[in-house]
């Protein structure tokens, strides 16, 4: 059975660590902790493990939704969604982290067979990179998200993520959001380090009522991660 995010708010701790034992100490310190929506698992741990095994691993720490980023799932020809969704699905995940940036077969290959297979496809397309997009340097155009967005929704997608350091856009894709797809899930990433503040975030993505904090190194890298999650639930629940 899936395991769904619920609740209008919350943290979703992201797993990136490259030490197994200081993953599973921050599972084990935040697991439990009012807050807590979920994690995400990257590819650090599956490569060291196997996905399979670090999904059974945190089962026994925790019983929350558990999303698999393969960084980034869905670049890859179209014909490979099947195969990359049973897989994700056999290994015991709830949903995907898909950055289907291959164009819109694979933006509806990526998202059907996620969907087909079980998954919640949690859809995306932008990294918060300065030079990701042309406007910075970059290779992908400014209003690809907008478009996978479009094309996912149309698809069937109903959870995506965007990224939180700029909230004049975050407006604009919780807005369009909100006005077509019915109780839609946002999840924001790219907080601290990488430019992004819960504050501005949130309040820019008010349109939408249920939007979740992908968190890393906030977490992960904080002495007391129970703690810092504690402070970063407080922030998105005073932004309303």
């Amino acid at each position: 059975m899936v395991r769904q995010f619920t609740g209008t708010c919350g943290v979703v701790p992201a797993l990136d660590s490259d030490s197994v034992e200081r993953i599973e100490e921050v599972v084990r310190a935040t697991s439990g902790v009012e807050g807590v929506a979920g994690y995400k698992i990257g590819l650090s741990s599956a490569l060291r493990l196997g996905l399979a095994e670090s999904v059974r691993r945190l089962r026994d720490l925790t019983d929350l939704p558990l999303l698999y980023d393969h960084q980034k799932a869905g670049p890859d020809m179209p014909d490979m969604a099947g195969t990359f969704a049973r897989l994700c699905a056999e290994a015991g995940v709830d949903g995907l982290v898909l950055f289907p940036v291959a164009g819109p077969t694979a933006v509806r290959r990526f998202t059907g067979e996620a969907r087909a297979s079980g998954l919640i496809p949690v859809v995306g397309g932008e990294i918060p990179a300065p030079d990701y997009c042309v406007s910075g340097g970059g290779y992908l155009a400014d209003d690809a998200l907008d478009r996978i967005i479009a094309e996912a929704a149309g698809a069937g997608a109903d959870h995506f993520v965007l990224p939180a350091r700029a909230p004049g856009r975050i407006a604009r894709w919780s807005g369009w959001i909100s006005a077509r797809v019915a109780d839609p899930v946002v999840f924001l990433t790219g907080f601290g380090p990488l430019g992004g503040a819960i504050a501005d975030a949130f309040a820019a993505s008010a349109a939408c009522p249920r939007r979740f904090a992908i968190v890393g190194r906030l977490v992960t890298a904080a002495a007391d991660p129970a703690d810092a999650v504690r402070r970063l639930y407080a922030e998105m629940q005073a932004a309303g």
